[in-house]
């Protein structure tokens, strides 16, 4: 199986046409560029939430966007993705939170404690969203993620509401996982530093860079 992830095509955001030709490796992957420059879009063209207008998506092999023969949905993607502002359902209990995914996909439960415990968020698991601080809902989010254990993981500023002890802590189980790909967006430099390849993204111009 080629393990890359293959973007070429084209697609629009607001006024600016992005042109895509990315070949993207196995391993650790920052995607850099100032505030809305498309960072996050081009996560969401990524994980299904957003679609090129023309052109192909393929991972590992396995076409996910061809127009308009192939759009595979979200939830059928082998991928998991933390967004930015953690998106929790108030209603539920955190680690009900974490477990909703597992759930839907018939897997073991006890993944979600799991990975509550190893982002440092054990204790919380019996509170309602609405209870936590910013950063403690990105760990939330960032355990939802690693309970569905899926081959690519997204992530849009995983560490930007977590302190300055929790940001050390987190950037090293980010830095320790065996997923195959990591693709995060991040405005921090030495985050950036950690990666295998960079993608920069300013005024619809996206390249790709080895470290």
């Amino acid at each position: 199986m080629a393990e890359q992830l293959s973007i070429r095509g084209r697609f629009r955001r607001g006024d600016v046409d992005f042109d895509l030709d990315l070949s993207l490796p196995a391993g650790r992957i920052a995607v850099v560029g100032p505030n809305g420059s498309g960072k996050s879009s081009l996560l969401r063209l990524i994980a299904g939430l957003e679609a090129l207008d023309d052109g192909h998506l393929t991972l590992d092999g396995i076409p996910l966007d061809h127009r308009p023969e192939i759009f595979v949905p979200p939830h059928e993607r082998p991928i998991a993705m933390s967004f930015q502002e953690p998106r929790l359902f108030a209603h539920l209990r955190v680690i009900d939170n974490v477990a909703y995914p597992l759930r839907r996909a018939g897997r073991p439960l006890d993944q979600a404690r799991i990975q509550l415990d190893r982002v440092g968020a054990g204790a919380l698991a019996d509170l309602r969203p609405t209870r936590l601080s910013g950063g403690q809902a990105q760990r939330v989010a960032l355990a939802r993620a690693l309970a569905v254990d899926a081959p690519t993981l997204l992530l849009d500023e995983p560490l930007a509401a977590i302190d300055e002890v929790g940001r050390a802590e987190v950037g090293a189980l980010l830095r320790s996982l065996n997923t195959r790909r990591i693709v995060w967006v991040t405005h921090d430099p030495a985050d950036a530093g950690d990666a295998d390849v960079i993608v920069s993204i300013q005024d619809g111009v996206v390249r790709q860079t080895a470290t």
